[in-house]
């Protein structure tokens, strides 16, 4: 049974149809697998849905709509969502001393790059599964195996 853990950037091209949809589509269509985000990603995808309505790539209604069908998977439990504790934050500190001087790690990307390798520690993790390069880079050089679903240049891959 695989264990996917994904980023929000990954996760809402499960609500909204955008390059590397198909992929995420497929990984949360493996029999048997558990997915799993953080707490913070309840907040984050809010946001992600928000900057769309900002940017007029859907409507306010919309927003509403993608926001309920996320909530009813969280409550319906097709993520297993993972509490954030004090431990996760000073693993996320620890992440900015060690990457974020010579690599692009934003704070909220860190709490969530801790989260996954507390699982990854705790239970065993396959796949850190994330469409930020930046974030993809920086989760690989701390010892995960990283998906980006969206389709990458072959130098990338």
């Amino acid at each position: 049974m695989p264990n996917y853990f994904l980023d929000t950037s990954a996760l809402g091209k499960n609500y909204h149809v955008e390059v590397g949809t198909d992929e995420v589509e497929r990984l949360l269509s493996v029999p048997q697998a558990r997915h799993f985000i953080s707490r913070l990603s309840i907040i984050e995808i809010q946001s992600v849905f928000a900057g769309k309505v900002r940017t007029r790539v859907i409507t306010e209604a919309d927003f509403q709509l993608l926001r309920r069908r996320f909530l009813t998977d969280v409550t319906k439990r097709q993520f297993s969502v993972l509490r954030l504790t004090g431990l996760h934050y000073q693993e996320a500190e620890r992440l900015i001393r060690t990457y974020a001087l010579e690599r692009s790690l934003h704070t909220l990307d860190a709490v969530q790059l801790s989260a996954a390798l507390d699982l990854h520690r705790r239970v065993g993790l396959d796949h850190f599964v994330c469409a930020d390069r930046n974030l993809c880079v920086v989760a690989r050089l701390a010892g995960l195996s990283v998906i980006n679903p969206e389709p990458q240049p072959d130098s990338e891959v």
